[in-house]
């Protein structure tokens, strides 16, 4: 673990991608910097762990999506690590009988014109700058509209009547999405190592009244000529950390870019031969309370469960173990009560009971569209904001969180040459 000094050049708040972006963006600069990371480890949302001794879990983002876009496609491949470039199992390659390809067919078509829906409105909203709740483009009385809010809550992390038009839409995904064999949150730790970072170092107040700037943390203060924030929006709008002089616009700004919730489970499958690698299984289910199951990643013995949104949140207010018991009893009910002695719960994700994200990304409220901005913008040539809550299109993942760094980095670079 770093030690913590007692003055740097630059302080980057949080070890995740958007921090390690920061960090990396700054190693040759010659200034001296200092990251300060509340975990106990490096990559905020990203995190990998062994589940087993053969399952690798994501346990945060999985996936690089946008990957020909995506900047850790090629960290990945200058770190060594193994890109798998297999089509992602969101509309191909179902599994059982519990969603027919008639109904999938059906579904597909009804979801597909919802998102021609949005983006007409958008366009229409882009015009008039009058924003509005997606939900409002829901085709009335269409039987899918459920199961449309439910990929909604693992898109945007919530129902559609809390996600802005122009916010979606202004999202960008090329469709190409890959996957990291040793894990995407491996992946980011990997990219951190090299970078100066005190663990356990929580930060309370950043008060910048005068010249330098005076860190509070749990491990003691510090003082610094600049300091980048990449904590989650969440804790900025509950004050977790405290700015003296108050930046009211900045908590403003958090607020209306909550962090949406998005868990995953992984359940050990016992007689994994017996089923498809790399399949999907969902239910027509109706409901938006509803999840998404990844059979067999990369082959390994395992199920993955997927949820989002309102449902996650009762999952995990249930108590640990409700997510894997909620996945457990709606894969029985798919595949019958014969496959429950296959299924055993290895590890799952509390992302909003984490006192250091509560919750697993952003979306914009409807009407705060603009405040991805309002977030980014620097003040007084001393404050600098990345995270992926900042990002303009890349929103939401990981990727855009370390752009999000490195262009504060250049911010802060650019603030310096000026003075």
């Amino acid at each position: 673990m770093t030690s913590l000094p007692s003055s740097v050049d630059v302080a980057i708040i949080g070890a995740g991608a958007a921090g390690l972006g920061a960090a990396n963006a700054l190693k040759d600069s010659g200034l001296s910097i200092i990251v300060l990371e509340a975990r106990d480890r490096l990559g905020g949302r990203a995190h990998t762990i062994m589940a087993s001794p053969d399952v690798t879990f994501d346990v945060g983002c999985g996936w690089l999506h946008s990957a020909d876009r995506n900047s850790f496609v090629k960290i990945a491949e200058q770190l060594g690590f193994e890109l798998n470039k297999a089509l992602p199992p969101w509309r191909e390659r179902a599994y059982g009988k519990a969603f027919p390809q008639d109904d999938r067919d059906d579904f597909i078509r009804a979801l597909d014109e919802f998102y021609d829906r949005a983006a007409q409105a958008a366009m229409e909203a882009e015009r008039t700058g009058r924003d509005h709740a997606a939900s409002l483009f829901l085709e009335p009385g269409n039987r899918w509209n459920p199961m449309i809010d439910a990929i909604s809550t693992y898109v945007n992390g919530r129902e559609l009547d809390q996600v802005s038009i122009l916010d979606m839409d202004a999202y960008e995904d090329t469709d190409i999405n890959w996957r990291v064999r040793r894990g995407y949150g491996a992946l980011v730790a990997a990219y951190g190592a090299s970078c100066p970072v005190a663990l356990n170092c929580a930060v309370t107040l950043i008060d910048h009244s005068a010249a330098r700037l005076r860190i509070e943390t749990s491990r003691g203060t510090l003082t610094a000529d600049k300091v980048i924030v990449t904590v989650p929006t969440n804790l900025l709008a509950e004050e977790t950390i405290r700015f003296h002089p108050p930046l009211p616009a900045k908590v403003d700004a958090a607020r209306g870019l909550p962090l949406g919730l998005a868990d995953k489970v992984t359940l050990a499958l016992d007689e994994a031969e017996t089923m498809p690698v790399e399949g999907n299984l969902r239910g027509a289910t109706m409901r938006t309370g509803m999840g998404t199951y990844h059979i067999r990643p990369f082959g390994q013995p395992c199920i993955e469960g997927f949820f989002g949104g309102r449902f996650a949140q009762s999952l995990e207010d249930a108590g640990d173990g409700a997510l894997a018991a909620a996945s457990i009893d709606e894969i029985v009910s798919f595949l019958g009560n014969d496959f429950r002695r296959k299924l055993k719960p290895l590890a799952e994700s509390r992302w909003a009971h984490d006192p250091f994200a509560r919750g697993s990304y952003s979306h914009a409220l409807p009407g705060h569209a603009g405040d991805r901005a309002v977030l980014a913008a620097p003040v007084d040539g001393r404050l600098f904001f990345a995270g992926e809550a900042t990002s303009p299109e890349f929103f939401t993942t990981a990727h855009g969180a370390r752009d999000s760094g490195e262009r504060a980095a250049g911010e802060v670079l650019a603030a310096l040459t000026t003075h």
